[in-house]
């Protein structure tokens, strides 16, 4: 959405607009209640909550540039150029806005209304918990011919309000630098993760079409030569859509767009069909990703659906004795990004990753069918195109359909239904069960050897398994080692994955560490990221860790996981002779009570656990590795060839 533009320097908007919720002496004490963790997460929460207000501005029509600066010691500086924050006497509190703001939880314009129409934030706790958080915190605001500061240490002034007059150049802008430290008391660790961050910035910038995201880091600057950044997306959430189909061939050239304001809400939505079998929504509200979605997801799809159906029979596309497409076949290879923003968004969970707003459903609806009806009126071809894709998705369908059936008659038949290279274990409790995919044949036998057979089932997989990114569900279905799989973890799969069903807590890949594992272990993360994400979202996916060498000293044995265990092995074994190395590439290699120890045993293995971050990102990164554009998967290729340290050839 494109901001409203409106005077900057109006003196409407004063300390008054500030609304106090309720005090914050808890923060310190129970900070995860406010920030969700003390981790790494948590710890970029408190980037986000200060980006959040400025974006806030923007999204108000009072600014259009935000500055994120991470110095070499993690100190972070947040700049804009909006209306600064009221420096007047707030009528509750008797402290100065800048002070209300930095030291009453939930103090903000965004709670009275009035200064602002929508708001994002995630869980909209505001500066003063990042104040609270925060060892040293500064605060500078340009409003007018005065530059105003104030200085907090965890939540606690400082110093007074202070204000000088501005300089020439000064005195040309407006708007809040906010500087601050996080607390090394209360976080684990400070470390940043650069493409987290990035990412979070770049989502921003496409939600909010025309403002400037600009990110440097001297934090990274070691580890990421190339530590500055701008995003702005004049085409906003449609150039956002095509970010996402660049690994894939579109079905029509340009994402069909619509923007409209409803009823004191702004829907926003972008979409457009590829060649692919997955479906890739993502939906926000206030910029906040409503990664479960909602309400303005269920409208979106409604109208979709009926729309779809309805121009498919007008049309004669769709035969009188056809049945209506459904809505996973409306979907299918649909690339969309639906925003929302509204005045009082209800957000459902702690994390707030689903809008329950029940108005919102008839909004979009409303503005979705309206859109795409004019768009397929206008656009014949196009719109042929897209409805004999989803008929296609629907033959596809009732293929697997019938295929899935078939499989389970023949279960049946052959009596009970486990795969019979399953070596089950003898638990009954999931909770206790793990189930180890092990590559190839040879070394599920060594497996099989190793395990503890009460808790510890293995399924040898033969080969490498079908690549899901290029095949329809019913080659899926068809495919014996996906089958095996999908039989063996029992939860089903896609729209009817029920993880109540799930016969094993933990999924464990386990491949080999050569470059022939690499790929098993990709084509399998690939099928449980797009036929399985339940157990992915939920934790019960992971990576087994095998030792990469052996490392013999006369009657010594050492394992080393990695260059740098094995470097540091070297050096404290120093000059010894008779040192003897092994480097493993195939689990095969080692015999099942190595096999145990260094692996399986679950008193001293390392795992991987699978978790998703960033869906958008995860999205593009499959599509670019396993799909059929070869030109990005080359482009990646050359991009990274130098970070490579071992090379299996």
């Amino acid at each position: 959405m494109a901001a409203q533009k409106f005077d900057k320097d109006n003196d409407q908007y004063t300390a008054s607009d500030i609304q106090v919720l309720e005090g914050m002496e808890a923060v310190r004490r129970r900070p995860g209640m406010y920030i969700g963790s003390t981790d790494q997460r948590g710890l970029h929460h408190l980037i986000y909550e200060i980006v959040d207000n400025s974006v806030d501005e923007y999204m108000g029509g009072f600014s259009s540039r935000v500055s994120i600066y991470i110095s070499a010691d993690g100190v972070v500086t947040v700049r804009d150029d909006g209306r600064g924050i009221p420096v007047d006497r707030h009528p509750t509190t008797g402290l100065s806005g800048v002070e209300t703001v930095m030291t009453t939880l939930h103090a903000g314009g965004k709670f009275g209304g009035k200064a602002y129409a929508v708001s994002g934030g995630l869980h909209g706790v505001g500066a003063s918990v990042v104040n609270a958080l925060s060892t040293y915190m500064y605060v500078e605001v340009y409003r007018g011919s005065r530059v105003y500061s104030q200085e907090f240490s965890r939540g606690i002034r400082q110093t007074d309000l202070k204000y000088r007059r501005a300089t020439d150049e000064e005195a040309k802008h407006t708007g809040n630098v906010t500087t601050f430290s996080p607390d090394r008391d209360i976080f684990e660790e400070i470390e940043y993760e650069y493409n987290t961050l990035t990412q979070r910035f770049k989502e921003m910038a496409y939600l909010n079409k025309g403002l400037e995201i600009h990110f440097k880091s001297d934090f990274h600057e070691d580890r990421w030569p190339n530590n500055e950044v701008t995003y702005y997306f004049d085409g906003g959430i449609s150039s956002f859509v095509k970010s996402l189909n660049q690994s894939r061939e579109v079905v029509h050239d340009e994402p069909i767009y619509v923007e409209k304001h409803i009823d004191g809400s702004i829907v926003e939505a972008a979409l457009q069909y590829n060649d692919s079998f997955n479906e890739f929504v993502y939906s926000f509200a206030n910029c906040i990703n409503t990664h479960d979605g909602g309400s303005h997801v269920t409208g979106f799809r409604s109208a979709l659906t009926r729309v779809l159906n309805d121009y498919g029979r007008k049309q004669k596309i769709i035969k009188d004795n056809d049945t209506n497409l459904a809505g996973e076949e409306t979907r299918e290879g649909l690339t969309a990004v639906i925003s929302v923003k509204l005045k009082d968004p209800q957000f459902e969970g702690q994390t707030k990753g689903k809008l329950g707003n029940p108005e919102v459903r008839t909004q979009v609806e409303t503005v979705i069918a309206e859109a795409l009806n004019h768009y397929l009126e206008d656009n014949p071809t196009e719109a042929r195109r897209i409805i004999e894709k989803c008929l296609t998705a629907q033959r596809a369908r009732e293929a697997a359909r019938k295929a899935r059936d078939l499989i389970i008659r023949k279960n049946a038949m052959d009596g009970g239904g486990l795969p019979g290279k399953l070596a089950d274990c003898s638990e009954k409790n999931p909770e206790f069960c793990e189930i180890y995919l092990v590559e190839g044949p040879s070394a599920g036998g060594t497996a099989k050897s190793g395990r503890d057979r009460r808790t510890q089932a293995i399924l040898p997989l033969r080969g490498k398994i079908l690549n899901v990114e290029k095949a329809r569900a019913d080659k899926m279905i068809s495919h014996e080692e996906i089958r095996a799989m999908i039989t063996a973890i029992g939860a089903g799969l896609d729209d009817e994955i029920d993880l109540t069903k799930l016969r094993y807590h933990r999924v464990i890949i386990m491949t080999d560490a050569d470059v022939d594992g690499s790929h098993i272990r990709t084509l399998i993360l690939t099928f449980f990221y797009r036929h399985m994400k339940e157990l992915v979202d939920h934790g019960h996916l992971y990576i087994a860790q095998p030792p990469l060498y052996k490392i013999t000293a006369g009657k010594q044995v050492h394992y080393a996981y990695s260059e740098g265990e094995r470097e540091g092995i070297m050096v404290q074994l120093g000059k010894r002779r008779n040192i003897g190395m092994q480097r493993y590439k195939g689990l095969g290699e080692m015999t099942a009570p190595q096999l145990w120890e260094t692996t399986m045993d679950p008193e001293k293995r390392t795992l991987l656990q699978v978790s998703v971050s960033d869906a958008a990102a995860a999205d593009e990164t499959f599509t670019m590795l396993m799909g059929d554009l070869v030109e990005p998967r080359r482009n990646f290729i050359q991009t990274h060839a130098l970070e490579v340290k071992n090379l299996d050839v």
